[in-house]
C-alpha cells in the first residue's frame, strides 16, 4: 500500500483495509509524513518511534481529552443526560487525568493492585486456563473461537476475582464493554456509538455502585475493599473514586490482555518456525510475549489533546487540538528495530511502547504478561494441531485498539 501524504483522503486508519492490516499504512505515514494532519479525523497522527516516546513523556500532550470535551458539547440543556453521565464516569478514570490528579490516583490504586496481589493470581489464571481449554475438548468439534472461547473469557474471569465480582457475571461484563468501546476507543464510523455507550455505562455504574456499597458494609479480601480501605496520610479513594475505578479495572484488565492473547496465538499460527522454537524452547515464552506486543499489540494509537502549542518537524500542533500517537507505527520502526516487520520471539525487548512509558505507563502491564504467558502455551499445548480455518478475521474498527472480533480456528481433539 502507497499513500499520498498530501492527501489526507488515504490516509483512514478505519478503511477496511487498514483495519485489517494498518501496518503498510502505518509505515507510509511513518517515511512520507511522520507528523500528519487528518482532515478527516481533525487529528494529528505521530508516526515515528522518537516522536512517540518523547510525546508520551512530554505534559504538554494532555491526557485530560475527557473533561474539554464534556464541558464543550455535554453541559448544554440539549445533551443526552446519560451520555453527560457517562462521560462523567470517564474523566474519574486516572488513564484522563495529567499531574497532580493522575499522580494522587494512581498512587491509591496502587496500594490496592500491588506486584504480590497480581503474582498471587498464577494459579488462578491456570486454572481458570486449563477449565476453558476442557470445556472445548468437552464440546467435540475440533473448533474453538480463540476469542471467545477463551481469551475473553479467562481474563475477565481473572479480573473479576482479583476486583470481587461474581465469576457467573462476566457475559453481563462482555455486553457492557463492547458497549462502552466506541467511547474508549474511537469507534468514529459508528453514529450510535455514544447512546449505545451510555446505556451500558449506565448499568455498569449501577452494578458497580450496589457491589461497592455491600464492600463498605462487608470487606472482603479482594480489589474493591483494597481500594475502599487505600488511603495513606493525607488522602483516601472517594466512593465515586472506587466505582470509577473499579470499571476503568474491569474494562482495561481483560480488553487489553484478551486482545494480546490473540494476537499473540496469531502471530504464533502465523509463524510456524517461531512456534516451534518456542516448542523447543518454552523459557522463550516471556519473549514471545513481548515480542507480540511489539509486532501486533493492542494499542494502535493513543489520543492526547495539545496542552500547549508544539512544533514538531517543522508541523504547529496548536493548543486544543487532538493528536494520536501510534504505538504500532512506533514499534515497527525501523530506526530502533532490525527487520520491524519480521516477528522473532528472541529479539532483544528493549524499545517497545506497548504499554506506553512514563507516568501512565500501565498500571496493569504485570497482570497482562502474566496472563498471556501462562494463557498463551496452555492453548498450544492443550489444542493439538491448532491452526487458521481459513475464514476472514474481523478486526474490532477502532482508532484506538487493535483486537479481533473472533478468532476461529481448529485442532486436532
Amino acid at each position: 500500500m502507497t499513500i499520498e501524504h498530501t492527501d489526507p483522503a488515504h490516509a483512514d486508519l478505519l478503511g477496511a483495509e487498514a483495519v485489517a492490516d494498518p501496518y503498510p499504512l502505518l509505515a507510509a505515514l511513518r517515511e512520507h509524513d511522520p507528523v500528519h494532519w487528518s482532515a478527516r479525523y481533525r487529528s494529528w497522527f505521530v508516526t515515528r518511534h522518537d516522536d512517540v516516546l518523547a510525546a508520551l513523556r512530554d505534559e504538554r500532550f494532555s491526557s485530560d481529552r475527557i473533561a474539554p470535551y464534556r464541558r464543550a458539547k455535554l453541559d448544554g440543556p440539549d445533551a443526552d443526560p446519560a451520555v453527560r453521565a457517562a462521560f462523567g464516569v470517564l474523566e474519574g478514570w486516572m488513564v484522563f487525568k495529567d499531574e497532580p490528579d493522575h499522580k494522587r490516583l494512581r498512587r491509591l490504586v496502587s496500594r490496592a493492585f500491588t506486584p504480590r496481589s497480581v503474582t498471587g493470581m498464577t494459579a488462578t489464571v491456570e486454572e481458570v486456563a486449563h477449565e476453558l481449554l476442557d470445556a472445548v475438548h468437552a464440546a467435540g468439534t475440533g473448533t474453538v473461537d480463540l476469542i471467545g472461547d477463551y481469551a475473553y473469557p479467562l481474563t475477565a474471569s481473572v479480573i473479576a476475582d482479583m476486583l470481587g465480582v461474581p465469576r457467573a457475571d462476566r457475559e453481563q461484563f462482555k455486553d457492557w464493554s463492547d458497549q462502552i468501546t466506541g467511547l474508549v476507543f474511537g469507534g468514529m464510523g459508528d453514529p450510535s456509538r455514544y447512546a449505545v455507550g451510555a446505556r451500558g455505562m449506565t448499568e455498569l455504574t449501577a452494578y458497580l455502585s450496589d457491589l461497592v456499597r455491600d464492600h463498605e458494609r462487608h470487606p472482603a479480601d479482594d480489589l474493591i475493599s483494597a481500594m475502599i480501605s487505600a488511603r495513606d496520610d493525607r488522602d483516601a479513594l472517594t466512593h465515586d473514586e472506587v466505582i470509577a475505578t473499579g470499571i476503568l479495572l474491569l474494562f482495561a484488565g481483560h480488553e487489553t490482555t484478551t486482545n494480546l492473547i490473540g494476537s499473540g496465538l496469531l502471530a504464533l499460527l502465523t509463524h510456524p518456525e517461531q512456534l516451534r522454537l518456542l516448542g523447543e524452547r518454552p523459557d522463550l515464552v516471556g519473549g514471545a510475549v513481548e515480542e507480540a506486543l511489539r509486532y501486533d499489540g493492542p494499542a494502535k494509537t493513543v489520543a492526547r489533546v495539545m496542552g500547549e502549542d508544539v512544533e514538531l518537524r517543522g508541523r504547529h500542533l496548536r493548543r486544543g487540538e487532538r493528536v494520536f500517537l501510534s504505538p504500532s507505527a512506533a514499534n515497527r520502526d525501523p530506526a530502533v528495530f532490525p527487520d520491524p516487520d519480521t516477528f522473532d520471539i528472541t529479539r532483544e525487548k528493549a524499545g517497545q511502547l506497548g504499554f506506553g512509558i512514563g507516568m501512565h505507563f500501565c498500571l496493569g502491564a504485570p497482570l497482562a504478561r502474566l496472563e498471556a504467558a501462562i494463557a498463551i502455551p496452555a492453548a498450544l499445548a492443550r489444542l493439538p494441531g491448532l491452526r487458521l480455518t481459513g475464514e476472514p478475521l474481523r478486526w474490532h474498527p477502532v482508532l484506538l485498539s487493535r483486537g479481533m472480533q473472533r478468532f476461529p480456528a481448529q485442532f486436532t481433539p
